[in-house]
């Protein structure tokens, strides 16, 4: 086992784990030595002569944890004045993201001042463009664009879908869409700024995960009415029942992983996934019970089976309408959901 001197134990504990070549030289390291470090697999390279502790590396969530590293190491490589911007605020700020459909891009993105330009090179794109000194956030040691405008700059960057995933996280956050309106309105000549008025209208907080965004907008597709987020129900046991979606008396459900894997994997479940779903079938019988419809939407519909999906939801949402003669909800229902409104800000209770 190779000894490291305790000065470079020292100063990689206290800089999330990383180290420059040139750190390393100055607190004693040989280049032999980093090297042997690099070809044991002690250290692994992040970025062009900045490396980080494997154990640190490995201990990293892929979602955000690893890829917010990579931008960390890239800017202590910088000599200019740059911020985390697009796909790398997204990760300091710990926003939803969509992975990029294309070949995988830039793994760092990052911001200064100037005419609107972009490019790439070392695995990172640098952004030229204007930004107010109130756009930009510290996360961390790290200065990056702050939440708003980076729903902005993802909008534009990725698309609308895309766009709409960050941004319903943003707005669940605590952002609002005067702010988010406030960033557009110095940008009316800026590339895909259409688009960004898009996300911006049709962005709901309700939307409590990236799954439940793609639905949202899968739902609005469909052209079956108006979609009610977040719409509840009292159940017979006495607790709420959340459902993502709703329109009529039918009720749109968005499963994906993250709902059954422990936080410590990237997910939200604060119970086993067996009781996960259990409890969410339990769910589902106390809501067809009221005499409502159910649709179950997962990741692979919004994407490749997308077609499929909408086939089948469609003929789902016309089972509900041939069963109890319309789409409209019962009103007993509608006064429920109120009540429960007017007594909860956001969802409590599954």
């Amino acid at each position: 086992m190779t000894r490291i001197n305790p000065r470079v134990v020292a100063h990689i504990g206290s800089h999330h784990g990383l180290i420059t070549r040139e750190q390393a030289r100055d607190l004693g390291m040989s280049n032999t030595w980093i090297d042997h470090m690099l070809r044991q697999g002690a250290w692994l390279v992040l970025h062009r002569g900045v490396y980080v502790d494997a154990v640190v590396w490995h201990a990293l969530d892929p979602w955000h944890g690893q890829p917010l590293l990579r931008a960390r190491a890239a800017v202590m490589a910088m000599r200019r004045a740059w911020v985390l911007s697009h796909d790398s605020s997204v990760h300091a700020l710990r926003l939803d993201y969509l992975e990029p459909a294309d070949p995988p891009g830039p793994f760092v993105h990052i911001t200064r001042p100037g005419s609107t330009n972009a490019w790439s090179s070392n695995r990172i794109k640098h952004h030229l463009a204007r930004f107010a000194p109130e756009d930009v956030v510290e996360v961390d040691g790290l200065r990056t664009l702050g939440p708003a405008r980076t729903v902005v700059d993802m909008a534009r960057e990725h698309g609308f879908r895309a766009g709409h995933v960050t941004a319903a996280s943003a707005l669940r956050q605590g952002v609002t869409k005067n702010e988010l309106w406030n960033v557009v309105d110095g940008m009316s000549s800026w590339p895909y700024i259409t688009t960004v008025r898009e996300v911006i209208e049709f962005a709901d907080p309700g939307s409590m995960s990236a799954a439940e965004a793609l639905a949202h907008e899968f739902v609005v597709e469909l052209g079956v009415g108006v979609p009610d987020l977040q719409w509840p129900m009292q159940r017979a046991d006495g607790r709420v029942a959340w459902c993502d979606i709703r329109v009529g008396r039918h009720v749109f459900e968005a499963h994906g992983k993250i709902k059954v894997l422990p936080p410590q994997e990237g997910g939200v479940a604060e119970k086993s996934a067996t009781d996960v779903l259990w409890e969410t079938r339990k769910r589902e019988r106390y809501v067809t019970a009221e005499g409502l419809g159910v649709s179950n939407l997962y990741w692979e519909d919004f994407f490749s089976g997308r077609a499929a999906a909408r086939s089948r939801v469609l003929a789902e949402v016309q089972q509900t309408i041939e069963r109890f003669g319309n789409n409209v909800l019962p009103e007993h229902l509608e006064r429920n959901a109120r009540e429960i409104r007017a007594r909860h800000d956001r969802p409590d209770a599954s």
